[in-house]
């Protein structure tokens, strides 16, 4: 079979094997380790006088005393959580099961597509199980209780791949794991944040994209969650089911926290997963200094950017994290922020895998995709954020196809989101990606009704929200999730070497129609006629894949030595 590029699945799969092979010999002699892992379990202390009986008034709307699960409109689940922490993760559980259910099922149907045998399954759970054999030690006590009672309500029939509870911990790494493994450009987010003379009244706006993709299934059930905890500030957190880490939220003192992968080395063991480093800040800190402390002192196993806005200050920085080092970047001389995947401070300047980053990917594209966007749109409001996270050109306004991940819009968003932290205000969007209306919530005042509770209401602001993005109704949108599909299946035949009997020619005509200034659309098509011997055929493909704009070093390389290759097959 001719080795094609590889996409993410694939990519993932190989890495999987190639840390699975080193794992097995340490993980005969750790075994130990894995089991004092296995047995570790949070105070469960007074369990039994925690509420689990949910009402359930409809099939969008269920509550526990205040607690409340309800769907709005935009098929948006707004959740109410407050008590302490044991608490908060049983009626968590209790109201969000089935769509913590849907969120593992997706997880693990991504795995078992990845390692379909079940000896190869077996495996990877011990090796995940030896990889996270020390992430107890480097979690706090309050979110080990969270995930417990979170892990009460798991769906059983996973339990043969980890135990619920040890599911759940491993699942609030997945985010690190995945970027790891992938070298994540998978996530590749993109931030910004401007004050003073570069928003329409002089206050602090962040927007940013979460473009993390696990597959379509796990964005449909999105969750705005409202958490009051007995310590701690009450925040807000755009998430999914059973996740108590925060990739984007707000607190009730207007700090904002948002994360972005940096370029990371494959680790070989789990320590504190960085959304629960996030979650840790909005939960505790005020200001930049009380953040930049509790980043400080928590070990991570991933690089990561974690953009800290501040209501107190009119202000956001980036603290810059990695197994290794530490940074804290402030923009100098400058009333703007803009953050995608690499780092920024002078204590990284020398990194060698940031600067690869910066080289051979596509982060410093967007970040200059961004810088172009936010010096055009002056006199920012949450309207002008959306129109600039819903952006896909490329820099000038070139076409760069859909779903480029050169992007800023990559159409593959888990979310987008907007904060006014002065006002304690947020816009989230619905889906499809962050195309959807972007539906606005007043912190205080929704915390203000929960808190009366129990509330059966959406606690949405209809007045500010943004409508859905007009893209959406276009002949361009359908044709462009058309191509997904189409896409996927083709990509999958050839790289099983399967295309002869299943695949026609048109097909490939019929992908590039559906997205003809994509160069994937182009370099799969050669790619298939490659497999055919169609040396030609596939030569002039790979040419048109590179006159476009292509993703990153690594992409042009691989097309270069294809048409090369094609060319001696002549």
């Amino acid at each position: 079979m001719i080795k094609i590029v590889c996409s993410y699945s694939c990519l993932l799969t190989s890495n999987i094997i190639r840390v699975g092979a080193i794992l097995f010999i340490i993980l005969l002699q750790f075994s130990c380790g894995i089991n004092k892992s296995m047995q570790s379990r949070p105070d469960i202390s007074g369990l039994e006088k925690v509420d689990t009986l949910r009402t359930k008034h409809n099939d969008s709307l269920y509550s526990i005393g205040k607690n409340t699960l309800l769907k709005n409109k935009y098929g948006i689940w707004e959740l109410y959580i407050e008590g302490g922490a044991l608490e908060r993760g049983i009626i968590n559980g209790s109201l969000t099961r089935e769509l913590m259910h849907k969120q593992e099922m997706a997880f693990m149907t991504k795995i078992e597509s990845l390692v379909p045998s079940g000896g190869y399954q077996n495996f990877l759970s011990k090796m995940i199980g030896w990889f996270n054999r020390k992430i107890y030690l480097y979690i706090p006590e309050e979110y080990k209780q969270e995930i417990y009672g979170i892990s009460r309500f798991a769906l059983p029939k996973h339990n043969s791949f980890a135990p619920a509870y040890l599911r759940m911990l491993y699942l609030h790494g997945a985010h690190d794991i995945g970027h790891a493994l992938q070298d994540l450009m998978l996530v590749g987010c993109t931030s910004f944040a401007a004050w003073d003379t570069n928003t329409d009244d002089g206050k602090l706006l962040l927007g940013r994209n979460f473009d993390f993709y696990a597959g379509d299934e796990f964005a449909e059930e999105k969750i705005i969650a409202f958490i009051n905890p007995d310590e701690g500030h009450k925040f807000m957190m755009y998430t999914w089911g059973g996740m108590i880490g925060v990739v984007s939220g707000m607190n009730e003192r207007g700090l904002t926290v948002t994360i972005n992968a940096a370029k990371s080395k494959i680790p070989l063991i789990a320590k504190t997963p960085i959304s629960l480093v996030a979650r840790e800040i909005l939960q505790y800190a005020e200001n930049t200094e009380e953040a930049i402390a509790i980043a400080r002192k928590r070990e991570v196993f991933v690089s990561e950017s974690i953009m800290i806005g501040s209501a107190a200050e009119n202000k956001a920085i980036l603290i810059e994290v990695s197994p290794n080092n530490f940074g804290v970047y402030e923009v100098p001389n400058s009333e703007q922020l803009i953050c995608s995947n690499h780092f920024q401070s002078e204590e990284f300047q020398d990194d060698k895998r940031n600067s690869e980053a910066i080289l051979e990917s596509h982060t410093q594209y967007r970040y200059d995709r961004m810088k172009e966007l936010l010096a055009t749109n002056t006199s920012l409001n949450p309207e002008k954020a959306a129109a600039i996270l819903r952006n896909k050109d490329g820099l000038l306004g070139a076409d760069l196809g859909f779903g480029n991940e050169k992007a800023i819009n990559q159409l593959l968003a888990h979310h987008g989101i907007i904060f006014k932290p002065e006002e304690r205000k947020v816009w989230v969007s619905a889906n499809p990606y962050q195309l959807g209306a972007f539906v606005a919530y007043d912190l205080d005042a929704a915390f203000n009704i929960f808190e009366k509770g129990p509330n059966l209401k959406s606690v949405m602001n209809a007045s500010e929200t943004i409508s859905a993005d007009e893209f959406i109704y276009s002949d361009e949108f359908r044709d462009y999730e058309e191509f997904r599909i189409l896409y996927r299946k083709l990509y999958q035949l050839v790289a099983d070497g399967k295309p002869v009997k299943t695949v026609k020619t048109e097909d490939f005509d019929k992908l590039i129609q559906l997205n003809p200034n994509y160069w994937k659309a182009y370099a799969l098509a050669g790619d298939y006629y490659f497999q055919q011997k169609k040396y030609k055929k596939a030569i002039i493909n790979f040419k048109q894949a590179k006159k476009r704009e292509v993703t990153t070093l690594t992409d042009l390389n691989y097309l270069e030595k294809m048409i090369a290759k094609s060319i001696r097959k002549l």
